[in-house]
């Protein structure tokens, strides 16, 4: 209900179009980062960007991601990055890049591990915009980090889905506060 010269009426399509503008105009930013962007970062943008898409968020938010280094740069995401994506039902296309000063202006900047998170606070004036992923998972320890699957077997990259997806609810619950 809205309230109009004092009666209350029905919400008109016009309102909620309005409304809907004002997000869209607007989006809050996003940025997940990891070391390569090729692994863990682009896991958490793809499973990030569906679960604001089925919260009916995703217009409400710019989701990037971009790794500390530049050793990928232009690359794809890793193939088991890629697999383990579409075996979870989300989009795969990805290409890595580095870490740039319009993603450290983002509103939130989703560090993937705690040597991530320390330099990216080295990096802007309000370090409390970064914050360790699974700090949105209610049942995951304190400081809790997302371990890099690079150098092992496919089945770290499922842990890695896994945590990841733990700390959705957290952060489809940080966009609606901070919308």
């Amino acid at each position: 209900m809205k309230w109009v010269w004092g009666q209350a009426r029905a919400a008109t399509t016009s309102d909620r179009l309005r409304e809907t503008a004002a997000v869209t105009d607007n989006p809050l930013r996003v940025v997940f980062v990891c070391t390569g962007n090729i692994c863990r970062s682009p896991i958490a943008e793809k499973v990030f960007v569906h679960e604001l898409e089925r919260a009916g968020l995703a217009d409400a938010v710019h989701v990037s991601s971009a790794g500390t280094g530049n050793w990928h740069v232009g690359s794809p995401a890793d193939e088991r990055a890629v697999a383990a994506l579409l075996a979870g039902g989300y989009k795969s296309e990805h290409i890595a890049r580095q870490v740039d000063a319009d993603q450290l202006g983002a509103d939130l900047i989703v560090a993937l591990d705690r040597s991530h998170e320390r330099a990216l606070r080295s990096l802007v004036r309000d370090p409390d915009r970064v914050r360790l992923l699974r700090s949105f998972d209610p049942d995951a320890p304190p400081r809790a980090e997302v371990p890099d699957p690079y150098y092992g077997d496919d089945d770290g990259f499922t842990s890695v889905l896994d945590m990841i997806k733990a700390a959705m609810p957290g952060m489809v619950e940080w966009v609606r506060e901070n919308r």
